[in-house]
């Protein structure tokens, strides 16, 4: 935590310890004001949630970028497989093996076939890996808050947050 944010926090708690004992009777609303009044505290949050909205934009901001240069990267990645392909299907149709340049060389060669699952039921079960079974974190999380008991599970503590509009 900010070293200025926890000596305003100090000097707001010490603020509002003093102001309940010289005033007990005083009610909250007005202990709240009095308190807000003579600290920085609210100033002080208010600029680390301006902060926080600037970070909030520019993780916006980049997520956009990000995503529009993904598929900037695909389009590129997609043209030069298109032109890898049309390279190695006309030196193939031009009984062409290798291409030598000062910058590169070329040949081609032969690929191995690949694999062809016609029907899957039809493979014998050797040739099934088995897979461990995986948590459904969702369903768990659905079936506690409905009040159902799971054994080996249970509703964490709640916890408080912060909601902030801007709009």
């Amino acid at each position: 935590m900010d070293p200025s944010l926890v000596t305003d926090l100090k000097q707001h708690e010490l603020l509002r310890a003093q102001l309940l004992v010289e005033f007990p009777e005083i009610d909250d609303e007005t202990l709240r004001d009095t308190v807000e009044g003579l600290t920085n505290l609210p100033e002080l949050l208010a600029r680390i949630l301006r902060s926080h909205l600037d970070d909030l934009a520019l993780l916006a901001a980049l997520r956009t970028r990000i995503l529009d240069m993904q598929e900037r990267f695909a389009r590129i990645e997609f043209r030069a497989d298109k032109k890898r392909a049309l390279v190695a299907s006309v030196m193939e149709r031009a009984d062409i093996k290798k291409l030598t340049e000062p910058d590169f060389t070329a040949s081609l060669r032969q690929v191995p076939p690949g694999l062809v699952v016609v029907d899957e039921r039809a493979i014998p079960d050797p040739f099934w890996r088995p897979q461990p079974p995986k948590l459904d974190r969702k369903g768990l999380l659905a079936a506690l808050n409905a009040g159902q008991a799971v054994p080996g599970a249970a509703l964490g503590n709640g916890a408080t947050t912060i909601a902030v509009r801007t709009r």
